[in-house]
């Protein structure tokens, strides 16, 4: 593959932030402008801002770019997404390939151009104790891995790279910690100066990749991280199903949610029953076994990727790893989704992993009935090699890399002509507002134009991927938004019929929510912002909560009580005017979203509670039980859920001693009827006391109907009108955060490419 133009480069998976911009021509590689510095936990902040600066240095304009470079990593798990997230946001905005490189071969190529020859061992700082060890051969030609990626602890990776006897000069920013453990015979140390990566090296990395044929199609879509292991929860459960292998059921609520477009992640324990279900409609002749298909997920020679439409499981490649060829061992799509590249792209994803574990030919077995994977096979670079008469299978083999396939889907908005274009924007009152939601489990986006008209409102929902943990995990929640914040976005877009040209601003989700899904948000956003020239709008999750009330009244207007109860907060805020609010009070502990998970979870009913309660709780009595009402005379708009919660589940614990079983639906309609009682009871007196005669409630917990109904009820008897959002406004939304940015926007209030997530971000107040 011949690289030609200019590329921006740059690298966020250690404290060293990595710059530069090149020119690629038929001559060669020419640097034209770096900016690299340490940035240790500043990476999100000063990443688009530098880059702002090289590209004025070397006088280049952003839209001159031809494409992008990004270290994919292995290094900081929240570095290595700011860095891919943020390509990302360019890439989309921009229109333009985005190629991933390897961060340790940057710096390997850092020690090159530093003059190092031999045999070089880089050793990357991986936490925990543990580092990213890669060896590398030095010549004056350039590098060569010996190693794929991998994670270890140092003495371990010390001892086995004692045995092979190589002497071996050593870089790494791993050694600030661990260079003790190299101290031994046949280690050199470089100086440290060589140690991190560079933006030269991450260009000289992509210029090797592209000789080599490494680079892939460019697409932002399939461009994620390199990981090198699990989860810690991912981990402990494979640990767990190497023991014992137990069937997960999906929560039954991800795909009522989720409409979030196609995306592409790689296979887990969850997904195992909808790919066993899809392999039986599409691949009927070879049907996996649902515990060999669990047996294959997080194994260090396996490589499998699903494909999901609006949450449905649309797709899945898997391969195996057998000397040094990559054995595709199953490949399906959904009938009515071939012809649209889903097959490509998986086999792409698979063959790129199968590359990074040492596989340097592929084979595929296709069947009779599979002549749409034949004809993938074919444009990827898969020849015949034989078939077998009796079961008119054909065998492929091709050479890795396979042939690079350019993809359009995430280049440009698909799908919109432009007389449509051109209606919706006619009909469409400025300005256009594109929303941007990651606060916690689901990826959402939405376009929303002056008027608050909702143009497109696409949500990707995770709950199946953290209901076998009983609540949402960070590092997978953050995971599942690198994989689906671009497909997103694009159809977000498409189904609104707008291009980027067409919007006025972008607008995110700064917080209050878990840092590690915010970061990818924003970094995204700021990306976005950054290619096409709009202004920035970062919006408070909680108030986004608050303003889903004006899509069901629009004439709402302050002074109101506002009860927000979500899965991470509950508090009552009187809203004097939009933008000026105070907190009366808040939880000291749990919030409610997070009792009824922890409730849930304690009678095995499987996450998120809160749904799965309340269907349990219209069969049950809520005079069965006595729970608390925990701090109802307390004198104040404070909350405390964790006694409740803790007399929960000592009664049921209380239960399994006695050997009685617990009777679910009343312990849940009992759970329930406490919770309510002391919200219905605060939210009154705090209506009260401020002398508003109108309620608003907002967030997940919103929807639940024992809650809804009371509150209208007992509220209503006191001539308090309640407004509660519709049930799909209750959950994290970005039409909400959209109708938020909106009035930011006509105050002239934007963020700044600097802006960082705010984990505990309060609301605004004059």
């Amino acid at each position: 593959m011949k690289l030609n133009g200019t590329a921006l480069a740059f690298d966020s998976a250690s404290e060293m932030l990595a710059l530069a911009i090149g020119t690629f021509k038929d001559t060669g590689l020419s640097v034209c402008a770096t900016g690299d510095a340490e940035a240790p936990r500043t990476a999100n902040q000063v990443l688009v801002s530098r880059a702002e600066d090289i590209l004025a240095e070397a006088g280049i304009e952003a839209s001159d770019l031809s494409f992008l470079v990004v270290g994919r990593g292995p290094g900081s798990f929240t570095g290595v997404r700011i860095g891919v997230a943020t390509a990302k946001g360019m890439s989309c905005g921009l229109g333009i390939p985005v190629y991933g490189v390897s961060t340790l071969d940057a710096v390997a190529w850092h020690a090159w151009r530093g003059g190092i020859r031999g045999r070089l061992g880089v050793i990357e700082d991986a936490m925990r104790k543990e580092v990213y060890p890669v060896r590398f051969l030095l010549d004056e030609t350039g590098i060569k891995r010996l190693d794929i990626d991998s994670v270890a602890k140092p003495k371990e990776v010390a001892a086995k790279w004692l045995e092979l006897g190589e002497p071996l000069t050593l870089v790494g920013n791993g050694l600030k910690k661990h260079a003790s453990c190299f101290e031994d015979g046949i280690f050199t140390l470089a100086p440290e100066e060589l140690w991190a990566p560079d933006g030269e090296g991450l260009l000289q990395a992509c210029a090797a990749d592209a000789e080599g044929g490494w680079l892939g199609s460019g697409d932002p879509m399939t461009l994620l991280p390199v990981y090198t292991r699990l989860s810690d929860a991912e981990e402990n459960e494979r640990k767990r199903l190497d023991e014992q292998t137990e069937a997960v059921p999906a929560s039954g609520v991800a795909d009522e949610k989720s409409s979030g477009g196609l995306f592409l992640h790689p296979l887990s324990i969850n997904d195992v029953a909808g790919v066993v279900a899809l392999q039986e409609r599409a691949l009927p002749d070879a049907v996996w076994d649902a515990q060999d298909l669990a047996d294959e997920v997080g194994h260090d020679n396996r490589t499998w990727w699903v494909a999901r439409l609006d949450g449905a499981i649309v797709g899945c490649v898997g391969g195996s790893i057998k000397g040094d060829t990559l054995v595709i061992e199953s490949a399906c799509v959904e009938e009515e989704m071939r012809q649209r590249g889903i097959g490509t792209r998986l086999i792409e994803r698979v063959a790129a992993d199968g590359r990074a574990l040492g596989a340097e030919s592929v084979i595929c077995h296709v069947g009779p009935s599979q002549a749409d994977m034949m004809s993938v096979c074919a444009k990827l670079g898969l020849e015949r090699v034989s078939e077998e008469e009796e079961t008119d299978t054909v065998l492929l083999r091709g050479v890795l890399p396979l042939a690079a396939i350019k993809h359009s889907l995430s280049l440009a908005t698909p799908g919109v002509s432009s007389r449509e274009n051109k209606r919706a924007i006619q009909e469409a009152s400025d300005p256009l507002i594109l929303a941007i939601e990651s606060s916690c489990d689901e990826t959402a986006a939405a376009v929303i134009d002056g008027n608050r008209r909702v143009l497109a409102d696409e949500i990707a929902s995770q709950i199946d991927f953290h209901a076998r943990f009983g609540g949402v995990v960070p590092e997978i929640a953050s995971r599942k938004h690198i994989e689906a914040i671009v497909p997103t976005v694009m159809d977000t877009m498409a189904r609104a019929h707008v291009n980027f040209s067409d919007l006025s601003a972008i607008a995110v989700t700064q917080g209050p929510g878990l840092v590690g899904a915010l970061v990818v948000g924003v970094a995204f956003a700021k990306g976005l912002a950054f290619a096409t020239g709009l202004p920035l709008v970062c919006v408070n999750h909680l108030e986004g909560h608050l303003y889903a009330n004006r899509f069901i009244d629009p004439t709402i207007e302050p002074p109101f009580v506002a009860l927000l109860v979500s899965g991470g907060n509950t508090m009552l805020v009187h809203v004097k005017n939009w933008g000026n609010y105070e907190v009366l009070g808040s939880t000291l502990d749990d919030a409610v979203g997070e009792a009824f998970d922890k409730v849930a979870k304690a009678l095995g009913l499987g996450y998120p509670g809160g749904p799965i309660l309340s269907r349990y709780a219209k069969e049950g009595n809520p005079r069965a039980i006595r729970f608390p009402r925990a701090m109802l005379h307390s004198g104040d708009f404070s909350f405390s859920l964790s006694g409740l919660k803790t007399a929960v589940i000592t009664y049921i614990n209380e239960q399994n001693r006695k050997g009685i079983p617990v009777n679910i639906p009343d312990l849940a309609a009992s759970f329930t009827a406490a919770v309510v009682d002391v919200q219905v009871a605060k939210a009154l007196e705090a209506c009260k006391k401020t002398g508003t005669s109108l309620l608003a409630v907002g967030g997940g917990v919103a929807a639940n109907p024992d809650l809804r109904q009371a509150l209208v009820n007992k509220l209503g008897r006191k001539g308090i009108r309640v407004i509660v959002p519709d049930l799909r406004a209750c959950t994290d939304n970005a039409a909400m955060i959209g109708s938020v940015a909106l009035d930011l926007y006509n105050e002239g209030v934007f963020g700044s490419l600097d802006a960082d997530p705010i984990a505990r971000m309060p609301l605004r107040h004059e």
